[in-house]
């Protein structure tokens, strides 16, 4: 099979696997919403913080490196299983006893056990990384699906039920676990994959030179990421709390989803092509020209119907969350790009950079943070704004010089795009001013489908080559 027909195989397994999961998810989430006040989910996503350290410590950085590896054996699998198991175990041990002053940081006793047994996740998900880390080599995405669907699908249903007998927030915790659980059990079972009783210091050197760099990437990624919960949960509410989770989940459906299929599609089929300039620069233009054709009509339709959208979907008592998700959502049209320049770094050995990358600009957006929070919340949100747009100029900058891709070309390429959802987000807005006399739900209806049809027909007339090339590829699959 050839490389591109895995890659476009890859990528279709690797949507249907996210998108059909966050698509369960996504339809829980709005029964929990019901069920569930808001600062319930506040509790939930004040310990992100901690538990998304532990995550990228147990990941490590090291699986990247047997993605990008050649002539592997397993050695090299089982000396990275091994360490993933050890560093998970421990961290768990700190985040124990450390969790009765999170709570206390945060003013909230009911945080200590929920972080000691929420925390349980990332030990069971060590437990699978190897075989998943196998898999994504294989670009065998189907099966991933396969995994995690069923996952999905029985934890969603403890969650529901937890949830409508009025356990609260411990329905969104035991649903997590559970789902950990399952996941890494089917991965022992589907895969022929088993560790010896071996551990190699030198295979541990080599997958660790390059794995930690991005390990502290991650780890700063994660501290800022998590900084707007810190910040909120400190000087705000813990309702304002599940209104930024509610709002950030909603987001991350189109968005964050997107950025993870093409990180897990392009990483490995980049890293086949690596040393073929050409061909490496092509496939990056094409995967981002079409990425962000697809994802900047959604934002932009979305950012206009969001007060409709949040009534339909949560109820009139997660309104408030509707501006937090509009202003996240102008900032998030550039995430699938960044994933797309840190693979291209990645691919090329220069996890320095990516280090150096991101420690700067999380800096300042720390900076940025802590300058903006005094001036209220929508201040504060509006600074992911700021973050995104650094990260594109300094990503794309060092990466467009990689592959003869400057940033000037980039945002060329992709700025078409951009400029026709906002023009059709404009236009739309004004059809959903004048239909305020009819319901939320047929108002939300009619706008997602005149702005949709909008923009790919606009598109069309245009001659625009994305639509022309997915028209063609949808041809070429009968």
């Amino acid at each position: 099979m050839s490389l591109k027909k895995q890659a476009l195989q890859g990528f279709f397994w690797t949507f249907l696997e996210k998108f059909s999961s966050k698509i369960v998810s996504f339809v829980v989430s709005i029964i929990l919403a019901r069920l569930i006040l808001p600062e319930e989910f506040g509790l939930l996503g004040l310990t992100y913080i901690f538990t998304g350290i532990a995550t990228v410590l147990v990941s490590s950085g090291l699986s990247n490196s047997l993605i990008r590896s050649e002539n592997l054996d397993n050695n090299d699998y089982s000396t990275v299983f091994y360490f993933n198991i050890g560093i998970s175990v421990i961290l768990y041990i700190i985040l124990f006893f450390l969790a009765p002053y999170i709570a206390q940081f945060y003013e909230e006793e009911r945080l200590t056990l929920i972080i000691q047994i929420y925390s349980l996740v990332f030990i069971f998900n060590a437990f699978g990384s190897i075989q998943k880390t196998i898999l994504t080599i294989e670009l065998n995405f189907k099966r991933q699906m396969t995994v995690t669907l069923p996952a999905l699908i029985v934890s969603s249903a403890l969650a529901i039920w937890m949830a409508y007998y009025g356990y609260g927030v411990w329905s969104l915790i035991w649903s997590a676990v559970v789902y950990s659980i399952m996941v890494a059990a089917q991965y022992w079972f589907y895969t022929k994959w088993k560790p010896l009783w071996a551990f190699s210091k030198e295979k541990f050197k080599t997958h660790f030179r390059f794995g930690y760099k991005l390990t502290l990437a991650g780890l700063v990624n994660i501290l800022l990421n998590n900084a707007y919960y810190v910040i909120i949960g400190k000087f705000f509410t813990l309702t304002q709390v599940g209104y930024y989770q509610r709002a950030e989940s909603l987001k991350d459906l189109p968005v964050t989803n997107l950025s993870m299929v093409l990180d897990q599609v392009t990483y490995p089929v980049f890293s086949k092509i690596q040393n073929d300039p050409d061909k490496l620069r092509n496939a990056y233009k094409l995967m981002m020209q079409l990425a962000i054709f697809a994802i900047a009509p959604v934002m932009a339709i979305l950012i206009v119907v969001a007060d409709s959208l949040f009534i339909v979907l949560y109820t009139e008592k997660w309104l408030p969350a509707a501006p937090f998700f509009q202003i996240m959502a102008v900032a998030a049209i550039l995430y699938p790009i960044q994933a797309y320049n840190v693979n291209i770094l990645k691919i090329k050995g220069r996890t320095d950079l990516v280090f150096k990358i991101v420690l700067f600009t999380r800096v300042l957006s720390i900076l940025l943070i802590f300058a903006a929070f005094s001036f209220g919340i929508y201040a504060l949100l509006w600074t992911q704004l700021i973050t995104a747009l650094l990260f594109f100029v300094i990503y794309s900058y060092f990466s467009g010089k990689l592959i003869d891709y400057s940033t000037w070309k980039q945002i060329k390429d992709i700025i078409p795009s951009i400029v026709l959802a906002t023009l059709i987000g404009v236009l739309l807005h004004y059809v959903y001013i004048n239909l305020e006399v009819v319901g939320s739900i047929w108002r939300l209806l009619l706008c997602i489908f005149i702005g949709f049809t909008s923009y790919i027909l606009a598109a069309y007339l245009l001659k625009m080559k994305q639509i022309l090339y997915l028209f063609n590829l949808i041809k070429s699959r009968r």
